[in-house]
């Protein structure tokens, strides 16, 4: 199962239009946006994001339903945030030398099955 979680759009880096900032429940994190270069991204957008990535803009409403629905099943989303709110916003994000993971998020199986990303894996 993939959790794609959704998230506001606070304010696009101007100086690498990649990366945004975007609150989910509360919490800010740097996320890539770079998958939605066709997109007109703004500050007040909703997107969809998994590991780190958006993955799609969607509405407002839509956004309120998947939080509903994601609140509505309990632990693994529970788990989701906690991980979120644990993990740091690096306010100037830096892009790793070739080849190196640093400051990469990968995703990894949980012993329950659910699939989540862990930052600075190595």
């Amino acid at each position: 199962m993939c959790l794609g979680i959704p998230g506001e759009i606070i304010e696009i880096d101007p100086d690498q239009p990649d990366l945004a900032t975007v609150e989910v429940s509360g919490v800010r994190r740097a996320i890539n946006v770079g998958l939605l270069s066709d997109e007109r991204l703004t500050p007040g957008d909703w997107i969809l994001i998994h590991v780190g990535f958006a993955l799609s803009k969607i509405d407002e409403e839509e956004a309120r339903s998947a939080m509903a629905f994601l609140e509505s099943i309990g632990q693994a989303y529970e788990d989701e945030i906690a991980a979120l709110r644990a993990s740091t916003l690096d306010a100037s994000p830096q892009t790793p030398a070739a080849g190196t993971t640093e400051g990469s998020e990968v995703a990894q199986r949980g012993s329950d099955g659910v699939l989540r990303g862990s930052e600075g894996a190595r």
